[in-house]
């Protein structure tokens, strides 16, 4: 039953997806934007643990809620941990009611073909299993595309269906992440290239499979317009990808039925140094402000 009002909640109701699955790679970084550096955690573990806890410090602020969040992203380590007495996913869906996903990809390969490729993902299956038993209704795989190549591009996107579609055999829903960098030079031309191999894709696919497309904000408005409009696709979701909040919301504003799933976007201007009450109002205004950009 709750997966097919999740599947109701994600197709209909208003708000964004929160991206709280900061990995290896990215957790100091992620920490660092929020005032906690080195001196903070000696090891991987003490590290884990900041990033917990300033996980656990935004999903416990009173406006993260369903009114405005319709999803959340998790990493594992996030849903192996809980929240008030609670594991995470759980605790999302059961008290606050927002769908709980997670990131199951292994980090990116070598750059090759202007394109990183996922790694293998080891032990997928048990990992889905996991997945399933925790309460998760979807999972999150990025790659990223760093030129306009047609070769390297049908790779990621080639990969990342074969993946959906293990994905959807344990009835979970794929979020496919094929991160265009915002920084090249032929974005644009990556863009176009990049919906054609999904749409081709698209089309060879079960009609009963069901993805999630998280995509860069586009170079030209309403480009991803097709793919909202296709039949397997639930929702078409933006990654901040390196833009401000500001600059994030204005582009997402300019792209009809596109909804966030933002991440430092989110998360900036806060700071373990403020008080709950600063906290608080700072994450408020930006839930609220993210929120608002999803609806246009």
């Amino acid at each position: 039953m709750a997966h097919n009002e999740q599947l109701d909640k994600i197709i209909n109701e208003d708000g964004f997806i929160a991206a709280l699955d900061q990995s290896g790679g990215s957790t100091p970084k992620a920490l660092l934007q929020y005032d906690v550096d080195h001196s903070y955690y000696k090891n991987d573990t003490e590290m884990y643990d900041q990033i917990h806890s300033m996980r656990e410090r935004i999903v416990l602020s009173p406006s993260f809620n369903s009114k405005n969040i319709i999803g959340a992203i998790l990493f594992e380590m996030t849903m192996n941990k809980e929240i008030s007495g609670k594991k995470t996913a759980k605790y999302l869906w059961e008290d606050l009611g927002i769908i709980p996903f997670l990131k199951i990809d292994s980090g990116l390969e070598s750059e090759h073909n202007g394109v990183h490729l996922l790694k293998d993902i080891k032990d997928i299956d048990k990992k889905l299993e996991n997945a399933v038993s925790n309460g998760i209704f979807g999972t999150k795989m990025r790659s990223v595309i760093n030129s306009a190549s047609i070769e390297g591009i049908n790779d990621v996107v080639d990969q990342q269906f074969k993946l959906s579609h293990q994905i959807n055999k344990h009835n979970l829903i794929p979020i496919i992440e094929p991160e265009v960098t915002i920084s090249i030079s032929d974005k644009e031309n990556a863009e176009v290239i990049l919906i054609q191999s999904i749409l081709k894709n698209l089309e060879k696919m079960p009609k009963s499979n069901k993805v999630i497309l998280k995509l860069s904000l586009p170079e030209i408005p309403n480009f991803y317009q097709p793919l909202m409009n296709h039949e397997s696709v639930l929702r078409v979701v933006a990654l901040s990808g390196g833009y401000d909040q500001t600059n994030a919301i204005k582009k997402l504003e300019c792209n009809n039925g596109m909804i966030a799933s933002f991440s430092r976007a989110l998360t900036e201007g806060l700071s373990i140094n403020q008080n709950d009450e600063e906290f608080n109002l700072i994450i408020n205004k930006s839930i609220n402000n993210i929120a608002k950009a999803s609806k246009t």
